[in-house]
């Protein structure tokens, strides 16, 4: 990504270092992306503690689901990741 060294040719040019961004919360953001950023959230503290994120956990429930429908089906020798 590149920045604009000015907004119109011949204005002062911009110093992006000296540019602060506004605090914001995630009460500022709309219903879809809040729910996009917590979720990146939760999956970073999941990741930082070698815990499964979200997706991990919902492969690991169908897993289990699909486990526990076919018990005529030996897992003992299977090897997941």
């Amino acid at each position: 990504m590149e920045w604009w060294k000015t907004v119109m040719v011949g204005d002062q040019e911009i110093n992006t270092r000296k540019v602060e961004p506004e605090n914001s919360s995630l009460s500022d953001l709309d219903g879809d992306t809040r729910q996009t950023v917590e979720k990146m959230m939760y999956d970073q503290r999941q990741k930082q503690m070698g815990l499964p994120t979200s997706e991990e956990q919902k492969k690991q429930e169908m897993l289990s689901k699909f486990m526990s429908q076919h018990p005529e089906m030996d897992f003992s020798k299977c090897k997941f990741n």
